[in-house]
């Protein structure tokens, strides 16, 4: 058959029978290195926008995921000795976030003018009365006609302390002892902390704080709290 041979022929002459051309092949690559070295570079923009805003989880983000899809291009090779440093800022920020958290404001409007306050709970539950763990809750108050408070609430049992008593206190492992009294009232299981001023102090410095405080039940019991995250400016006549 002769048509064979002329078939042949006809596909040697043709680049798909011949192969890729290899100029083709190393064009095409080198204009994909491109589009990602461009790609790097617009997300190493998003990462330096943030650095500049000081929005450190965001900025962390944008390194990170620089790092996991272009980790040999030029924009991360650049940004890399920055990045462990900004690391520990994101980190820093989120725990602040957390702990800021952590608190409750309230600014109430009461006969005289307005009710603010500042509380947290407890780190962990207490168990107060001998049926299980509780939150316990440490509040600040500011009220026009009762004046400035600082006590504890517990969610049961009850506080012995009616005659006065005497509270451990510690902030940041310094001891410090200050007074407390339970006052005669059934509207809630309150204990004062008479300095409301020291404690209040304490606080703002601290970032962690304990309070050791008589129970009825089961003697003495301690409830720790994270109060570094206290905006002190809710309360400002406390400051």
């Amino acid at each position: 058959m002769k048509t064979l041979p002329i078939a042949i022929a006809i596909c040697l002459l043709l680049p798909a029978c011949k192969g890729d051309d290899p100029n083709a092949a190393a064009q095409a690559a080198q204009q994909q290195v491109q589009a990602q070295e461009q790609a790097a570079e617009a997300m190493a923009k998003q990462f330096e926008e943030a650095v500049a805003a000081q929005n450190w989880p965001l900025a962390k983000a944008h390194g990170d995921i620089l790092q996991i899809r272009y980790p040999s291009s030029a924009a991360a090779v650049r940004i890399k000795p920055a990045l462990d440093g900004i690391k520990a800022k994101a980190e820093v920020a989120q725990q602040e976030k957390r702990l800021a958290a952590l608190w409750t404001y309230g600014d109430e409007a009461v006969k005289g003018g307005s009710q603010l306050s500042a509380s947290l709970y407890s780190q962990e539950p207490v168990d107060t009365d001998g049926s299980g763990s509780r939150p316990v809750r440490l509040i600040f108050r500011d009220h026009p006609d009762w004046g400035r408070s600082s006590y504890l609430v517990l969610e049961a049992g009850d506080f012995d302390c009616y005659a006065g008593c005497k509270l451990k206190v510690i902030a940041d492992g310094k001891t410090h002892v200050l007074p407390g009294s339970r006052p005669k009232t059934d509207e809630a299981i309150a204990m004062f902390i008479d300095d409301h001023k020291a404690l209040w102090k304490l606080v703002k410095n601290a970032k962690q704080l304990s309070i050791e405080f008589p129970t009825k039940a089961v003697g003495k019991k301690t409830a720790e709290f994270e109060v570094g995250g206290l905006d002190a400016t809710q309360l400002p006549k406390w400051n």
